[in-house]
């Protein structure tokens, strides 16, 4: 089957309308209007004018500010006065379209139409005829056979009754999944049935609902099943669990590689504008457009998220965020479940100084405070790291460090061990060191520098920063760090911090 571009017709300004606690005026319908036109787009349901007046104006109005390339349509039972409200209302359109519908399961049939097969059959044919008759040549003719996901049983009825639809005047039969019951391999074999049983030149569409949450999959099947209308409601608005959700359909297809007709870009400002105005909050989780749907929280996860977050196909996400016009990247969120990939992402993009080593070392306090708060801020993971970094607790706690004549004087405790050494030596770096091998510990210095440090970032005051590589017993590089407004404090801090690293590592009972 030869694939043609896929036919967007929205249905937020009426069916996804009619489900809201508070339904949109004219006004609210034409600001939504005018973001369809944006989306681009092609067919628009502005409402049911038979409906009420509201909805009737609605039509009109934007039927009145259409432009030439966007199908206007209007709902309307298979009953003569909605046909004419119908026709009435979007008359000013330069694309017109009636869209006439009657349920023909078996179910409905029996149980809410209370009328016989033939009946119904009688009153769809006779209806399209009359909507025919009535847009004559200034528009088209939708007939939809409501709640045709549950004419499995009869479905050689439907495509007979559908073909005598067709010849009296239809040139779009739209295929709806009135309430979602069952797998979507059941629906798209009867897409199929009626695709092969009709005409090509007739548009076969299908209306999606999503009680079981699978209407993106069973839309997208459709369209490669022969369906080329596929009838979307912006963030998924719709009666029940809600409609075919816009954007999980044009992006599904993008990554299959149809060639869609909307400006994709548009997405994700759109999808925040219609939950500011219909009242519908996006769910956390949500596809695309929910908060949580660029975060990673697995270490695993952010692992892989981290190394492709420069490419167009990343490790975890479906598409590049800037294709729905997300300005916001892949986000990592800090829990028990997560590494220290997170933790060098969370305080890199924060603006603080780590390494990778730093991080790995880090990881493990952060996930202690998780598994007992969950999820932790940004700030929770600041605070771990200045402790961490900065201000670490441990066996070694400096008292004093004063200059003498014959070099320093270093008083310092381990434990409950008090120690006083005087040593001579090249500085304060040197002396601190001589003194803490005078007294019998490891201190092997490797490398030595300093930075200047953003005052206004890191607070306290501090202006200098030392960095410190020290040999650990298993001959691996500790990285130690210290800031103050003293150089000089600095440096001494820094050595403490790196004593204390070793020996929380490698000597955690003293």
């Amino acid at each position: 089957m030869v694939q043609r571009q896929p036919f967007f017709y929205d249905i937020t300004l009426r069916d996804g309308n009619q489900s809201l606690k508070k339904p949109w005026n004219t006004y609210e319908k034409e600001i939504i209007f005018n973001h369809l036109k944006e989306l681009g787009v092609q067919g628009i349901e502005a409402g049911f004018a038979a409906a009420s007046e509201m909805d009737y104006e609605a039509c009109s109005h934007l039927a009145s500010i259409a432009p030439d390339n966007i199908v206007i349509s209007a709902l309307a039972r298979c009953v003569e006065n909605d046909i004419i409200k119908a026709s009435e209302a979007i008359k000013s359109a330069p694309k017109q379209r009636i869209h006439t519908f009657i349920a023909m399961s078996p179910f409905n049939m029996q149980y809410v139409l209370n009328k016989s097969p033939e009946q119904v059959r009688k009153q769809a044919i006779e209806a399209v005829e009359f909507a025919k008759k009535t847009i004559g040549k200034r528009g088209e003719v939708q007939f939809s056979v409501e709640h045709f996901g549950d004419c499995g049983e009869n479905i050689d009825f439907v495509t007979d009754t559908l073909k005598q639809i067709v010849k009296a005047g239809a040139n779009v039969i739209n295929l709806p999944n009135t309430v979602e019951r069952t797998r979507p391999k059941t629906f798209i074999n009867l897409v199929e049935k009626v695709y092969n049983a009709l005409p090509k030149d007739i548009i076969i569409s299908v209306h999606n609902h999503n009680d079981l949450g699978m209407a993106t999959a069973v839309t997208v099947e459709s369209y490669f099943a022969g369906a080329l209308q596929l009838e979307c409601a912006l963030n998924g608005l719709g009666e029940r669990a809600g409609n075919t959700n816009m954007y999980e359909v044009a992006v599904a297809l993008h990554n299959s590689g149809v060639d869609v007709p909307l400006n994709l870009s548009k997405i994700y400002e759109l999808a925040l504008t219609i939950s500011d105005m219909s009242n519908v909050k996006i769910y956390e989780k949500a596809p695309l457009i929910g908060p949580d749907a660029l975060a990673h929280r697995s270490g695993i996860h952010q692992d892989g998220a981290v190394k492709t977050k420069d490419m167009e196909k990343g490790a975890y996400r479906p598409i590049h965020p800037s294709l729905i016009g997300r300005k916001d990247d892949e986000k990592l969120g800090f829990t028990s479940q997560s590494g220290k990939t997170a933790v060098y992402e969370i305080i890199s993009e924060a603006g603080y100084p780590i390494t990778l080593r730093e991080a790995q070392r880090i990881a493990p306090y952060a996930k202690e405070i998780a598994e007992k708060i969950g999820e932790l801020t940004t700030k929770n993971i600041i605070d771990i790291y200045f402790k961490q970094v900065f201000n670490i607790e441990g066996a070694f706690v400096l008292c004093n460090m004063e200059k003498i004549e014959s070099g320093i004087n270093l008083h310092f405790k381990y434990h409950d061990k008090e120690y006083d050494i005087e040593v001579a030596g090249n500085g304060p770096v040197d002396g601190c060191i001589k003194a803490i091998q005078k007294a019998g510990f490891n201190c092997e210095l490797l490398h030595y520098e300093q930075q200047a440090l953003n005052e206004e970032l890191m607070g306290s005051g501090a202006t200098a920063m030392s960095i410190m590589h020290f040999k650990a017993p298993n001959g691996q590089t500790v990285i130690s760090r210290g800031m103050d407004e003293s150089t000089i404090k600095a440096n001494i801090k820094a050595i403490f911090n790196g004593l204390n690293i070793i020996e929380n590592l490698y000597n955690p009972k003293g």
